[in-house]
């Protein structure tokens, strides 16, 4: 019999652990570290965000924009949520500046959107690279779970991999990765995507913004 294929390789069992062993807790949030924690840095003061709002990191690895934010907004404004607390903790201690401006209870182990203990005043929530290794489904919960818990939201950024309409299989992107309808990477069609999230209670926007490794930024809010 055939083994299961896990939907994403973070859920491969001991994928944490052997990553962190290895001393790998930045690989393993997808490389170009810098450069894609400056990436969403710069989109979120883009949509407004301040030094006075408050953010929710979902699947926020290693600390990739928490090292940029937790110095950004103002001391305890900075909340996190990842499928693995030990992998925040370890960015926490390796990448932050000033680890004292993030409490560690703000780091929230969730695999499945949950939101256990995260407050309803977060004004912007961001999932960058999260839902391009999750299929469809995970997609739907999440945008089902999030709008009941944050009511307070000004914005919610996602990235997502797209593909044509008419290509229903493999598909290369323009930055050279190649997704999957049916595996990780995922990608979706722009309707169907946008039907998910006009059927959970969001309107959101596709950007033009360029995104590393071609993955497509979408923007907006709750449908009040």
């Amino acid at each position: 019999m055939t083994a299961t294929r896990p939907a994403s390789p973070y859920l491969q069992p001991g994928f944490y652990d052997k990553a962190l062993a290895e001393g790998r807790h930045r690989d393993i949030v997808g490389g170009r570290w810098d450069e894609t924690g400056r990436v969403q840095m710069a989109l979120l003061q883009a949509a407004g965000m301040t030094p006075l709002h408050r953010l929710l990191d979902i699947g926020a690895g290693s600390m990739r924009l928490g090292c940029k934010a937790v110095d950004f907004l103002e001391p305890g404004h900075y909340w996190a949520t990842d499928a693995s607390r030990a992998l925040m903790l370890r960015g926490r201690a390796l990448e932050l500046a000033n680890p004292a401006r993030l409490p560690e209870a703000h780091l929230v182990e969730d695999s499945d959107f949950a939101l256990p203990g995260i407050p309803a005043g977060i004004d912007y929530a961001i999932a960058f690279g999260v839902f391009t290794h999750l299929p469809a489904d995970s997609l739907r919960l999440a945008l089902t779970r999030l709008a009941p818990r944050l009511p307070a939201l000004r914005a919610l950024l996602l990235t997502l991999f797209l593909a044509p309409e008419d290509h229903p299989g493999v598909y290369r992107q323009a930055d050279g990765v190649v997704t999957h309808p049916d595996r990780a990477p995922w990608h979706l069609t722009e309707a169907r995507a946008q039907a998910i999230m006009a059927e959970t209670g969001w309107e959101m926007q596709r950007s033009p913004a360029i995104l590393p490794r071609g993955q497509v930024l979408f923007q907006g809010s709750q449908i009040r």
